[in-house]
Order: structure tokens, then sequence, then C-alpha cells
């Protein structure tokens, strides 16, 4: 190679080398204004969740507490009105058994329609995530009504049960996708040995499938967290609301009081945050451990 081949090829990697750097720099960028965008409205619920009612009336928003208290907290938790302790149980509650029906019953039916072939199988797929365009505003009432005729208004039951019934069209439709993604031939390699399809769900492709399933209870763990209308509908005792229903009424209670409401919204929040964060590491580890390159 000539010597100012050499050197067109040098500047050719330098160019690329530059381009590659340019376009990092920009992503980078972009996902720092993205991040900030997202992150401000929780900065200042913080911040004024920390700050006295008089500093809120008398500096900006965005500016950090002069002296940081704690006390916004206290008096929420101590409210009489509103037993923020009562309903933080029932919330997890619920969340909790709801989320281990969405993932349990999401995933078994999301195998029958990946891995079993049967007639019909790609029509009632259709039919089954056709139901994602129907607004949960026009089934309230029927719903509403069910639950009347079974006895089970003012309990847990509307809010539990329905998860364990396919756990949702698009729960469904996520974990079918990723089961597909499994090779067939561990289905084949167990079955040779006399495995049945319970155990081929159980022990080769739930092991298997950690990353969807983390998302799926994640999804589904923030969604009756944060669920305030199903809470509303089916429960008239007032000790057996949700966190949602509480901060909702506590806001009637306190008006313009944004310190104490901010001091309740980040109460809500934070086990939000927390779980996201930990459900983060499990996505890593289930890849690590599918097996799957």
């Amino acid at each position: 190679m000539s010597i100012d081949n050499q050197q067109q090829l040098d500047q050719s990697i330098k160019k690329a080398q530059a381009a590659d750097l340019a376009g990092r720099i920009t992503v980078g960028l972009l996902l720092l204004v993205g991040s900030i965008v997202f992150m401000a409205p929780f900065y200042l619920m913080l911040t004024m969740s920390l700050k006295t009612r008089g500093e809120i009336d008398t500096t900006s928003v965005w500016s950090w507490p002069q002296t940081v208290t704690w006390d916004n907290y206290k008096t929420v938790l101590q409210n009489p009105n509103v037993n923020f302790v009562q309903f933080f149980k029932n919330t997890v509650f619920v969340a909790a058994l709801s989320t281990l029906g969405c993932v349990l019953s999401s995933s078994m039916v999301a195998y029958g329609f990946a891995r079993i072939k049967f007639a019909g199988r790609d029509r009632l797929f259709i039919l089954v995530i056709a139901t994602m365009m129907l607004p949960g505003i026009v089934t309230m009432i029927p719903t509403y009504v069910l639950y009347k005729y079974l006895n089970w208004v003012n309990t847990y039951y509307p809010l539990i049960v329905p998860a364990y019934f396919g756990g949702g069209a698009f729960n469904i439709f996520l974990l079918r996708q990723y089961f597909m993604g499994i090779p067939r031939e561990l289905d084949e390699a167990a079955i040779l040995d006399g495995a049945s399809h319970w155990t081929i769900f159980s022990r080769v492709v739930l092991p298997l499938s950690g990353p969807a399933l983390a998302t799926v209870g994640i999804f589904a763990f923030i969604y009756n967290w944060r669920d305030f209308m199903g809470p509303l509908l089916y429960l008239n005792d007032p000790q057996m609301q949700t966190l949602e229903v509480g901060l909702s009424t506590y806001n009637s209670l306190r008006d313009q009081q944004w310190h104490l409401l901010m001091a309740g919204s980040v109460l809500v929040s934070v086990p939000l945050i927390i779980i996201f964060f930990v459900g983060q590491r499990y996505f890593v580890k289930g890849i690590v451990m599918s097996g799957m390159k």
C-alpha cells in the first residue's frame, strides 16, 4: 500500500471515529435532557414536601429548602382522619396478590398461545388482543352489576380475583412474544424425556423468561398500586381504602396546603421507585441466567 493510500485510510478512520464520537455525545445529551424533564416533577414534589408552608409562599418552587423539615411527613402519617398506615397495608395486600395472579395467569395463557397448537389458536389470540381496544369505561357498569350479584362489593375480591383470569391482554401478548423466541428444541428434548406441558412450562420456559416475567410483574404492581377507580367503586368502608383514594381524601381535607399534599405524594411514590430499581437487577439477572445468546 502506497503512502498516499495509507494517509487516506487514516483520514477515513479518523473521520469515522469523530462521527461516532459526535453521535455518542448527541445521544448522551438527548438522554440527559430527557432525564431532567422527566425528573423535574419528582424534584418539585420532593422539595415542596421538605419546606414549610411559609417558605413555599415566599420562595421559588425550584429552590431547595433553606431548612429541611420532616415534620410534614409526620403530620401526614399522624392525621386522625386519613390513616395512611392502614391504607399502606391495604395497598400492599391488594397489589401483591393481584401481581402474583397476573404473572401466573398471563404466563399460563401465553404459554398456550406460544407453544401449544390447537384449532383456532391464532383467531382466539387476535380476539384477546382486540380487547385492548375496548375502553374500561364501557365495561365498568356491567362489571359492577356482576360483582354486586356476587356480593363482592365492599370486599377486595373485585380488585384481586380478576388478575387470576388471564392477567390482561397486553401481558399475554408480551409473554407470548417472549416465549416464541425460546428454541423449540428444548421442548422436544423435554418431551423425549417424558415431560408434560406443565413440566415444560414450569421447569423449562419460566426459568428462561426472567426478564419478561419481571417486566410483567413490575407493570402489574405499579398499575395495582396506583389504581384509583377500582377501590373507589368497590370499597365503601373507609378503613379498607387504598393509598390513592386516601391521598385524594387527604387532598380534599388539606386544600392549598401543598407541603402536606406533596409529602403524602412522596410517601405514595417512594415504594414504586424502590420496586423499579430492584426490578432492574432482575432484568439483567434473567438475561444472564437464561443461557441464550
